[in-house]
């Protein structure tokens, strides 16, 4: 019997030779795949830490400066995020991504998101204007867009205040920049002024030496600059004293009302009267 050869095809072997063919054909390009993406594995994760690094120091040195802390998050926490965007965007390129398309791709999301959200965008910007030319700081109090508090943290899009009565009050950055800002505690002296008037009959100058010891007396109104009593209006029913001392900034609501406590009992005990509003009336008899 003749020897006849019989070839039989196993089902899958031309397969497995057509894949291993094309690893072979292509194993430099996965090897720089792969170490583009351990590249740009690693460009993030050293990336992160330099981020980290840089934004630390610069808060530091910000905090050495004995500038306000919520302005010191402020500033950290955008230069953390604009610095992670370059690294996201260098990692990115270095996998194949064109960077060109990455940075239209974020700027046109960035102008849908604006326009989205323009009024927060207006709150961005205003709470950066608060922390560059800085009109206040936390701890201040301050008068804006009508309400009166100290500050207690200062936020990208908001500022928020505490009332007096222990009352927390959120006001967007747009309202605080766009208004007036009244800092009661930017310097560290105020003048008190006081507004007291006595009757036309008193004695001015003796009026005038009881309000000057009164004031004189309290160990917290300042030496420099001196203290300040005039005569400053003829009222309608009163000769009307102006009193100007200076305290320190955090005596002045206590000196303002213990001083027209003991001015009332200054002018009682001296007779000095301090008349009520009145308003003469002459009749005419017409015949």
């Amino acid at each position: 019997m003749a020897n006849e050869s019989v070839g039989i095809e196993v089902p899958g072997v031309e397969s497995l030779h057509q894949v291993n063919s094309w690893l072979t054909n292509n194993s430099d390009l996965f090897i720089q795949y792969g170490v583009n993406i351990i590249s740009a594995i690693l460009i993030l994760f050293i990336g992160n830490i330099i981020v980290k690094t840089i934004a630390g120091s610069l808060a530091n040195v910000l905090m050495k400066k004995e500038m306000d802390k919520a302005v010191v998050d402020f500033i950290q926490g955008i230069v953390r995020y604009t610095l992670f965007i370059i690294v996201l965007v260098a990692a990115l390129s270095r996998i194949g991504v064109q960077t060109a398309s990455v940075v239209a791709i974020i700027g046109a999301a960035g102008l849908a998101v604006g326009l989205a959200l323009q009024g927060s965008l207006s709150n961005f910007a205003a709470g950066v204007l608060i922390v560059a030319f800085r009109p206040f700081k936390s701890g201040d109090y301050i008068e804006v867009a009508g309400t009166a508090g100290s500050v207690d943290s200062i936020h990208i899009f908001q500022t928020i205040l505490k009332t007096p009565d222990n009352k927390m009050v959120v006001l967007p950055n747009s309202a605080v920049v766009n208004g007036a800002i009244v800092n009661y505690s930017r310097h560290a002296t105020r003048r008190v002024d006081l507004l007291i008037g006595v009757s036309y009959k008193s004695d001015l100058n003796k009026t005038k030496q009881v309000l000057r010891d009164v004031v004189e007396r309290d160990p917290r109104v300042l030496k420099d600059p001196a203290v300040r009593v005039e005569v400053h209006q003829l009222g309608d029913s009163s000769i009307n004293f102006i009193v100007r001392p200076w305290v320190e900034s955090a005596d002045y609501w206590p000196v303002y009302w213990e001083l027209t406590h003991k001015i009332k009992e200054a002018l009682d005990e001296n007779g000095i009267e301090i008349p009520f509003p009145q308003m003469d009336v002459h009749l005419n008899k017409i015949s």
